[in-house]
């Protein structure tokens, strides 16, 4: 199966796909409120904002001076863009997986069934 048009290996790691998806549901974030959201590190998300600005997915707004000053995230037309094609990548990915993928529950319980009455016959021979 070919990658789907859409599909983002830059935002497609788990902290990076977190990231804008948090982002993608607000206009501006402050940095504490990701990082807290996210249990992440100030290192780890500082490192993941920096990549992600860098592709000019998001605008990082430093206000403030001195212990008030505040980092301020948001998402730019380009990175949400982004993030939309990479979703609608992903749920062609698994639409196209198709039912056959997992077993029913349906299935799994009947599969008990057979077994405990193979399991019977044998314990009655």
């Amino acid at each position: 199966m070919s990658t789907p048009s859409g599909f983002d290996e830059l935002i497609h790691p788990s902290t990076r796909l977190s990231v804008v998806a948090l982002l993608a549901a607000t206009e501006w974030a402050d940095f504490p409120f990701i990082r807290d959201s996210l249990s992440l590190s100030d290192s780890a998300l500082s490192k993941q904002l920096h990549t992600l600005e860098e592709a000019g997915y998001l605008e990082i707004r430093k206000e403030g001076g001195g212990r008030k000053r505040r980092t301020k995230v948001r998402l730019t037309s380009h990175g949400r863009t982004a993030f939309e094609g990479h979703v609608a990548a992903l749920r062609a990915i698994v639409e196209g997986a198709g039912p056959a993928a997992a077993p029913a529950p349906a299935t799994e319980s009947a599969a008990a069934g057979t077994r405990q009455q193979q399991q019977r016959a044998e314990a009655g021979r």
